[in-house]
């Protein structure tokens, strides 16, 4: 049995390239896709943002099936990374769609959605490559992703280049940019007058812990998050 807002955003795919995630869009789809209007409701009370929401996290779930087929082995660490921002880009079919969300999460009343979409894809791809940081470290490495992940984006979405090559050549160098920082960071650690200056908010930051993940399961108690 196909899922509600499955249904609803697959019927929405149609209209948002020329009405944007808007409630003419939801109205649309719930027309298209037959569905009862008060269960569209229910699972979108939000309307055409929540199938904004939806669309964005089906990318994500695409996007780690893909990644999960792909042999990163070989790769260098930076490598893969890149892989798997490219790969979240690719499993896009319509450009329009996406930029229609960058509008839609651009204004003051759904930035905070926009951005908590933003750092669930980048928590993602760090989790697929096996990050196993449990310090500041897991914070920084996501909002460092989330700077660059974003900057593609839209370097991506105003790109016209064949096989969007050009997109990939700026995504190098914005990895190699982080890469740099890191390589500071290192001389810094390294550095006896810098690594002294550095203690009191080394010392801060080594209070500061990832969020505590528990595993899933049904024991008695347990509580799941209603699907996106």
């Amino acid at each position: 049995m196909t899922d509600p807002k499955d249904k609803l955003l697959d019927a929405a795919l149609n209209h948002v390239p020329f009405d944007g995630w808007s409630e003419a869009t939801f109205t649309a789809a719930v027309r298209d896709s037959e569905l009862d209007a008060t269960v569209a409701r229910a699972v979108c009370p939000r309307g055409a943002v929540d199938l904004a929401v939806a669309y964005h996290n089906r990318g994500d779930t695409q996007m780690l099936e893909q990644l999960k087929a792909t042999d990163l082995s070989a790769m260098r660490f930076r490598d893969r990374i890149a892989t798997a921002v490219r790969l979240r880009l690719e499993v896009v079919t319509d450009k329009e769609v996406v930029r229609r969300g960058t509008t839609l999460f651009a204004l003051p009343q759904h930035a905070a959605d926009g951005a908590k979409l933003m750092w669930g894809t980048c928590d993602a791809i760090w989790d697929a490559l096996g990050d196993t940081s449990d310090d500041v470290n897991w914070y920084t490495k996501r909002a460092t992703l989330s700077g660059v992940y974003s900057a593609t984006v839209l370097y991506w979405l105003g790109d016209t280049s064949e096989g969007h090559a050009e997109t990939w050549e700026f995504l190098d160098r914005r990895i190699d940019n982080v890469m740099q920082i890191e390589k500071l960071k290192a001389q810094v650690r390294e550095s006896p007058t810098l690594s002294k200056l550095m203690a009191g908010p080394n010392w801060v930051m080594s209070h500061i812990k990832a969020p505590t993940r528990f595993p899933k399961g049904d024991l008695p108690g347990s509580w799941t998050s209603p699907r996106q």
